[in-house]
């Protein structure tokens, strides 16, 4: 819609932004004037279409004659930068080009960040899914019901509407086991991270010392904010049941995802979670569990939290980024008793991450049951997008193994020794954006405890629905081929 100046004379000057500075030649305020004019057109601040204001508002909002204002406008109409028409006022001429080629100003456009074709990252769930209508009604009945005081500093601790409703959300669907005042609200896990192990350089000054023992393939983000902190993280070797949590000695806590191992998948075994407990107890320890991913489980019973084995023992870790989006900066803590005075006062006596807005709308979303149904939609439309993967790879490549699919947002793809760089260089050169298998080695992983793995991390939910089996066509086509068979002898 073109700008109407209509009802607004009493800044109308002021908000042209018009330099009447005079020039040193004949025309004195009125040449100052048209040059300001016509500068604002060709520069674009005055779109075509822009009703400019009449003569007597902008006299005297700019201290000028009338008829210095009618004179510039005449000027400007004359030249075609303008049109006057009765009864529409004067307005910037509608011209597709408005300048002439020597008038013309080298403006560089900025430059469009191109993404991939097809994205195949892990980490992110389907923009196109996220629960718009919902997330409405939730936010609309938060703001209504929220009381007064909900708008005033917030509780670095969280609004005690979402610390409620989680409270009965993760005993239901994770096995946890805690009350409203042992959570504590944050933006995300690496948020929670850096109030537990703080950001100074001697790795003191957090609630928690290293070193820290972590899962030899993992993030590279999480390690770097450690290393960040002056946190030592020690890589501890995997195998088919989990980590090796019997190689934990003299560090101070584990940092573990023992519902789906992140990136290789699959869950800590049962005699490791218990076995991981009894270390924490013996060591006075602490488990750090990461349940990044927990509610999408695809072909087996759900994995509860370690968290219920001890929750004394263990401090559990979540958020939205998976299950709802990234976009909504909400996480939580759940902490044994000890430690939660430690992380409020390393959060500050005041909420400086998480929307108090958001984590009210969040609160009635889990209440009202509406997160519960998104969850349930979700998984179903994942586990179709990981049983159209693994279809794709046995009608395509079928030497290629895929790990880890009994859950999450993600598989692996294990390929033959020494082509994993390739592989990634020629599905970006196809606009294939996925993650090789080393990204997420620790350095310090050696072997023999560690062999090294050729393959590739591809995330199956980023895509949109319309958009996926472009996808996996195109993935397909850059995979390794097999072994090729020598025909039998007759």
């Amino acid at each position: 819609m073109a700008k109407s100046w209509v009802n607004s004379a009493e800044r109308i000057g002021a908000d042209l932004h018009l330099d009447l500075s005079e020039p040193s030649g004949p025309g004195g305020r009125r040449a100052a004037l048209t040059g300001a004019l016509r500068e604002a057109v060709r520069s674009g601040r005055l779109a075509p279409g822009t009703r400019l204001p009449p003569y007597r508002s902008l006299a005297a909002d700019l201290g000028v004659a009338r008829n210095t204002v009618a004179d510039a406008y005449a000027e400007l109409v004359a030249e075609g930068w303008l049109t006057a028409r009765q009864g529409s006022g004067t307005r910037v001429a509608e011209r597709a080009d408005p300048l002439r080629p020597a008038e013309r100003v080298p403006r560089k456009a900025p430059p469009r960040a191109r993404g991939p074709r097809h994205d195949l990252r892990q980490g992110t769930p389907d923009a196109s899914a996220f629960p718009r209508a919902a997330w409405l009604a939730s936010c609309r009945r938060a703001l209504q019901q929220a009381p007064n005081e909900a708008f005033g500093p917030g509780d670095p601790a969280g609004r005690v509407e979402l610390r409620e409703a989680l409270t009965e959300y993760l005993a239901r669907a994770r096995g946890v086991r805690t009350e409203p005042g042992q959570i504590v609200i944050c933006s995300g896990f690496a948020h929670a991270l850096r109030l537990l192990f703080g950001q100074d350089k001697g790795g003191g000054g957090g609630v928690l010392r290293g070193p820290l023992a972590v899962e030899a393939y993992g993030l590279g983000f999480h390690r770097e904010l450690l290393a960040a902190g002056g946190v030592r993280t020690v890589p501890l070797p995997l195998d088919e049941h989990g980590a090796r949590v019997d190689r934990l000695a003299r560090e101070r806590a584990v940092l573990l995802t023992p519902a789906h191992q992140f990136p290789t998948g699959g869950p800590l075994h049962p005699e490791r979670r218990a076995a991981v407990i009894d270390w924490a107890r013996g060591r006075g320890g602490v488990v750090l569990e990461d349940d990044y991913d927990g509610e999408f489980r695809y072909d087996r019973k759900p994995v509860g939290a370690v968290q219920g084995l001890d929750p004394e023992r263990v401090i559990h870790i979540g958020s939205v980024s998976k299950s709802l989006s990234p976009a909504v900066r909400l996480g939580w803590m759940v902490l044994p008793e000890r430690y939660v005075g430690d992380v409020l006062a390393a959060k500050g006596e005041r909420e400086a991450w998480a929307s108090v807005l958001d984590q009210l709308s969040l609160a009635d979303f889990i209440a009202s049951g509406a997160y519960d149904r998104h969850v349930r939609r979700m998984r179903q439309r994942y586990r179709s997008r990981r049983d159209r993967l693994v279809a794709a790879l046995a009608a395509h490549a079928p030497h290629i193994e895929v790990t880890g699919v009994a859950a999450g947002l993600h598989a692996v793809l294990r390929l033959p020794p020494g082509t994993e760089r390739s592989t990634v260089k020629a599905a970006t050169w196809q606009g294939i954006a996925l993650d090789g298998l080393a990204e997420f080695r620790h350095p310090a992983a050696r072997e023999p405890d560690m062999p090294v793995r050729d393959g590739i991390v591809v995330g199956y939910a980023t895509p949109s629905e319309h958009a996926y089996g472009a996808a996996l066509e195109a993935l397909c086509g850059v995979l390794p081929p097999g072994e090729e068979r020598e025909p039998d002898g007759g």
